[in-house]
């Protein structure tokens, strides 16, 4: 049963993973036709870093789960929590102080998760009412 669920996981993680890569080639793809470069480059910067903090995430959880599991040490948890937000704010804080990006074009290309979300929310939707009984 773990395998399963582990495997469920997994595939549900890659999902969500691929549909953000997608919404931010989108997103950056499009804008280049019809925005500004810096905004362009803010969605694909904020993409990015989204990408970036799902996958830090996922994987720091992992490793919270395993230390707590094994009885290690909460603090190494918390700074690695932290340590996420502070590459995140450093490379968003640096590209705009450089004039590189749109500040607003970054923070909607971070939300290219809420996006993935939904989709998969819609999927499960779908698959919910195909694979539905009939009332009799």
């Amino acid at each position: 049963m773990l395998d399963s669920t582990n495997s469920t996981d997994q595939r549900l993680n890659s999902r969500v993973f691929r549909i953000m890569a997608a919404t931010t080639v989108i997103a950056a793809g499009t804008s280049a036709f019809i925005a500004p470069w810096r905004v362009s480059f803010g969605l694909l910067v904020g993409g990015l870093l989204a990408l970036f903090s799902h996958s830090w995430l996922k994987n720091s959880a992992a490793a919270a789960i395993r230390l707590s599991a094994n009885g290690g040490a909460p603090e190494f948890r918390l700074a690695q929590f932290l340590l996420r937000y502070v590459v995140i704010a450093a490379v968003i804080f640096s590209a705009h102080t450089l004039d590189l990006i749109s500040l607003p074009a970054v923070l909607v290309g971070m939300s290219s998760f809420v996006v993935a979300v939904f989709v998969e929310a819609l999927r499960e939707f779908y698959f919910a009412i195909k694979h539905r009984e009939e009332i009799s």
